[in-house]
């Protein structure tokens, strides 16, 4: 694992001024994120990214352009970037002061879905060509498939002492692997019938910008309103993905009323004909795709990200068999949800 010595030397270069203060802050899943008090009484956020060499993400590079985009155009929803140290892996960025909003008012989800129609807005301007596709995005169904392909195989290869001891064989044996197969064979079979494409790219002109991890895990309220954060992996992507990441995200506890505000609010503003079919069919794939984030805990990158950002320092077992459980839960929903799908009529 490669992790930045945070010098409060780099910080005060930074902020351009001494450092008084440094003190960590809670909710960072894959980098450190600080609240930097300089001698000038000037208040900043500092984050510390994750660097590894089996992941070579430029999440300092894709966050502070995002935001130095979003903030050119006017958007005063997302954090100020004021400076960056690539060398260091640090940025310095506008401090939010405001709450968390783990139940959102209605006018808090109208926020998030308008601020989405704003960047779907933002995807026509030229300076927009010049930004790269979102993490993992995925333009087909057939993408996505081999994206959750992928991420079994992965799982698959861990250590089989680990595996079977934790229980995680049997999960994926048992569980998750016949229901990938029978959520994937059911997806194709519903494109064949309504002539959508399995495998057919989505143009480029139904595309979108998307933060690509959003939500209100990732927001703050202040007195002017929301302030939506962590841009680590924006760029553009696929709208269906976006709302059924949204819908699926298993960083919220949203009511399902909650959810269909949402759902119905993008839907209506993005006015794409086929994105409720094509949400309804990534869905169940994207509900996979979740179970198999959750049980990166398994994954030696994964787990040096997460220890790297974890100030609480909780050892690996018991964060595998906390998202070993949280994965089984995921799946249920996910089962019922697909069954009985209750977000949006089609």
């Amino acid at each position: 694992m490669s992790s930045p010595a945070l010098s409060l030397g780099a910080a005060a270069r930074l902020a351009g001024s001494p450092v008084r203060a440094l003190k960590p802050l809670g909710g960072g899943r894959n980098s450190q994120v600080y609240r930097l008090e300089t001698e000038e009484d000037r208040v900043f956020a500092l984050k510390a990214y994750f660097r590894h060499a089996g992941d070579p993400r430029d999440r300092l590079g894709t966050e502070f352009s995002a935001l130095r985009f979003l903030w050119e155009r006017g958007l005063r929803c997302v954090p100020q970037p004021l400076a960056m140290d690539a060398e260091a892996g640090l940025g310095l960025y506008e401090f939010i002061e405001g709450r968390p909003q783990p139940q959102p008012a209605e006018a808090d989800l109208d926020a998030a879905w308008g601020f989405l129609v704003g960047l779907r807005d933002l995807a026509s301007d030229p300076a927009a060509r010049s930004l790269p596709e979102a993490s993992e995005a995925c333009f087909s169904l057939r993408d996505v498939a081999q994206n959750i392909q992928s991420r079994l195989d992965r799982l698959g290869a861990v250590d089989s002492r680990l595996a079977q001891e934790s229980g995680l064989a049997a999960f994926l044996n048992r569980d998750l692997g016949p229901a990938w197969l029978e959520l994937l064979d059911d997806c194709q079979g519903v494109c064949l019938r309504s002539g959508l494409a399995f495998d057919a790219p989505l143009p480029q002109a139904q595309r979108t910008l998307s933060p690509s991890d959003f939500g209100f895990h990732n927001a703050l309220k202040r007195a002017e309103g929301m302030v939506f954060l962590d841009f680590e992996y924006f760029g553009w992507d696929d709208p269906a993905k976006m709302l059924a990441d949204f819908l699926l995200h298993p960083g919220m506890e949203l009511t399902l009323r909650q959810r269909q505000r949402f759902a119905a609010g993008l839907i209506d503003h993005l006015d794409l004909d086929t994105l409720p079919l094509r949400t309804r069919l990534s869905f169940p794939l994207f509900g996979i795709k979740w179970c198999l984030i959750l049980l990166n805990e398994f994954l030696k990158g994964s787990l040096d990200r997460r220890a790297f950002a974890d100030f609480e320092a909780r050892g690996a077992e018991e964060r595998q068999a906390q998202q070993l459980e949280k994965a089984r839960l995921k799946l249920r929903h996910l089962l019922d949800d697909h069954a009985h799908f209750p977000y949006f009529p089609l």
